[in-house]
């Protein structure tokens, strides 16, 4: 006689030191511990906690990991800020996981830019257009190679996101950033005019942040972020297909090369 088909799953408990380490995370995401605060030592939460100290050390480490605990020259523990370039590198892997397309990455972009722009014309400091100048002259010497190019630009509008004044916006970026790099790298290497097109449009938009100009800032970021996609359809690509395979393609050269 066939057995009874099965009603419930197994159920998997969750090990002692990542209910640690939530714990404490959901006490720091929530702002209830701010960075550069004490956290207390490794025996004083094997105490608060009730388990053994390798629980809390496993706990801790993960925390460490990513940045959210760091650990005084004393032992002490304190309240870190993240990693946030690895918390990024995390959701560019789910958005490639979830096999997003360039069409989404397109849209997305499109609306980050417009947004950290118009706070760039409001916003920007000297030195932040310091910056942005620096990086315009840098990729004015560098037009014949794609990578180079393709590094400043995403250096440049990482820099408009620091110059809006909105960290939202900024760490919001950094996820899609990663997937446009390869993106703009493989568009340069397929279109001639495409480097030289990119160039110009960061001065005019650099210009327009000069001048407080939103309007004209707004225009040229449309053009630049449109410019980036009709090179990718010049350069025969599916705006709908997922960008997993560029992606990958792009992270096996580097490691490849040495990164």
């Amino acid at each position: 006689m066939a057995g009874a088909p099965e009603k419930f799953r197994r159920i998997n408990a969750t090990p002692a030191y990542r209910l640690v380490a939530e714990a404490i995370e959901h006490r720091i995401l929530s702002g209830v511990m701010r960075p550069g605060e004490p956290i207390g030592t490794e025996a004083e939460l094997v105490k608060q906690f009730g388990v053994n100290r390798s629980t809390v050390r496993e706990g801790i480490r993960l925390l460490e990991h990513e940045g959210l605990i760091r650990r005084q020259p004393n032992r002490r523990l304190q309240v870190g800020l993240p990693f946030y370039a690895r918390l990024a590198t995390r959701s560019t892997r789910a958005l490639v996981l979830h096999q997003a397309t360039f069409r989404e990455l397109y849209e997305a972009a499109m609306a980050l830019q417009l947004a950290t722009i118009e706070g760039a014309c409001e916003r920007a400091t000297r030195p932040m257009i310091a910056a942005l100048e620096a990086n315009v002259r840098r990729t004015a010497q560098v037009l014949d190679d794609p990578a180079a190019v393709a590094r400043l630009d995403t250096e440049f509008h990482r820099l408009i996101g620091k110059a809006s004044g909105n960290r939202v916006l900024q760490l919001a970026r950094e996820p899609s950033d990663l997937l446009v790099f390869p993106t703009t790298e493989m568009v340069l290497r397929k279109v001639k005019v495409g480097a030289a097109r990119l160039l110009e449009a960061h001065r005019r938009m650099l210009d327009a942040i000069r001048r407080r100009d939103v309007e004209a800032a707004r225009l040229w970021a449309r053009r630049h972020i449109n410019d980036w996609r009709k090179g990718f359809e010049r350069a025969g690509k599916d705006l709908d297909q997922p960008i997993d395979r560029i992606y990958l393609q792009s992270v096996g050269e580097g490691e490849a090369g040495g990164g």
